[in-house]
């Protein structure tokens, strides 16, 4: 059996190899390293995919959420409501910019925001609302939306792990995640669906104005060469980054359906085990998007997160790291419980799924290079193990 890996770049590469290094080459002869032409051609690629007026392509996706909010005029003290249980990036750039993070708890089954927690966290002071898809499932955008249109909030998507993902509203119609809200952001870090080799990311937003003001941040707030209308940053693309991505991008959905389909051998084997629960799928497809195997599009899987309900999640981890399957805790220790944004407005009682998903959450292997004798030997293992 081949080594399993938690994500197996290295084959992934393999398959697409050709047309990789003809990209690169590519930039290698131009030698037009920044802004080249690959990195427009990238941003036109991702537009089409994306039906999105707007890509503006950045350094990494801490950047684009940073450069997003920047976008939105958001003032120090504004408040900005997001998920408890994610990635520090999320709430790191709210504090950065000087604006009041307000952590929200999560859904015990999708690990997405939650809505009632959300609706009570609002004040007079809020100003957006930052929905995290988390592991690659969309969050519930109607009711983001009906709240944010309510309160006259902005919605910024933190697409991180989601992109490709589409979200069916209740009337049916269809947009890709990232899209949804006043403007999306996503990172294109190795491990990510959609990955570069080093770092990068893009904003995503049908406003055209919106648009024009995150151009001229990301370059330093030129929109001409030494003439700077705003105050910027400096988040750029990389032309070898969009040569990767460029030659991935038309993979995107294979990946995706890849990784589906591995997560549904894990589904099957751990059904029935008392001891697993098994990532929920939630859509306003429900003929499709409620069996054990689903085919649902609202899902990618960036990761596969199970939660162990017998008290054993850490001797879990250990064993299968001893037995060569890697494995990883996302997330061992709640936001609002970080030395850096503790905050004596946040109760415990606030968050009870959040401090439940910490201590039994464990996410395996998924990447689209998975076979059917790793992922038995994964799912044989912890069953073994738990019975």
């Amino acid at each position: 059996m081949k080594k399993i890996q938690m994500v197996d770049l290295q084959s992934q590469y393999q398959q697409i190899k050709e047309t990789v290094d003809t990209s690169i080459q590519e930039v290698l002869n131009s030698s037009a390293y920044i802004n080249g032409p690959l990195v427009k051609e990238f941003q036109k690629d991702l537009e089409d995919y994306l039906d999105v007026k707007h890509v503006i392509p950045c350094a990494n996706g801490t950047d684009a959420l940073q450069i997003a909010m920047m976008g939105l005029g958001l003032k120090q003290g504004d408040e900005v409501i997001t998920a408890d249980f994610t990635f520090a990036a999320t709430v790191e750039v709210i504090a950065l910019l000087k604006l009041t993070p307000v952590l929200v708890d999560v859904e015990a089954d999708t690990f997405n925001i939650d809505i009632e927690a959300l609706k009570k966290a609002i004040t007079p002071k809020t100003k957006a609302i930052v929905p995290v898809h988390l592991f690659g499932q969309v969050a519930n955008m109607d009711a983001v939306l009906e709240i944010a249109a309510a309160h006259n909030l902005f919605v910024i998507e933190d697409n991180a792990q989601a992109i490709g993902a589409d979200y069916t509203f209740k009337d049916g119609s269809q947009k890709k995640a990232g899209t949804i809200g006043n403007v999306g952001t996503t990172s294109f870090f190795p491990s990510k669906n959609l990955g570069c080799y080093g770092d990068g990311g893009a904003i995503f937003t049908n406003d055209d104005d919106l648009a024009h003001t995150i151009r001229g941040i990301v370059n330093h707030g030129m929109y001409e060469r030494y003439y700077h209308d705003v105050v910027g940053v400096n988040s750029r693309l990389d032309s070898v980054q969009a040569a990767v991505l460029k030659a991935k991008l038309p993979k995107l959905d294979s990946y995706c359906d890849a990784r589906r389909n591995a997560a549904c051998f894990y589904n099957k084997a751990f059904a029935n085990n008392p001891n697993i629960i098994i990532p929920t799928v939630k859509s306003n497809k429900t003929e499709n998007c409620n069996s054990i195997c689903d085919v649902c599009d609202c899902h990618v899987y960036h990761q596969y997160t199970l939660q162990i309900t017998n008290g054993k999640r850490d001797e879990l981890h250990k064993h299968l790291l001893a037995e060569d399957i890697p494995n990883a805790i996302y997330y061992p220790v709640a936001l609002h419980s970080q030395k850096a944004y503790q905050d004596e407005r946040y109760n415990e009682e606030d968050f009870p799924v959040t401090n439940s998903l910490i201590k039994t959450v464990i996410s395996l292997p998924m990447h689209t290079e998975l076979d059917e004798e790793q992922l038995t030997f994964i799912t044989e293992t912890i069953i073994n193990f738990l019975n």
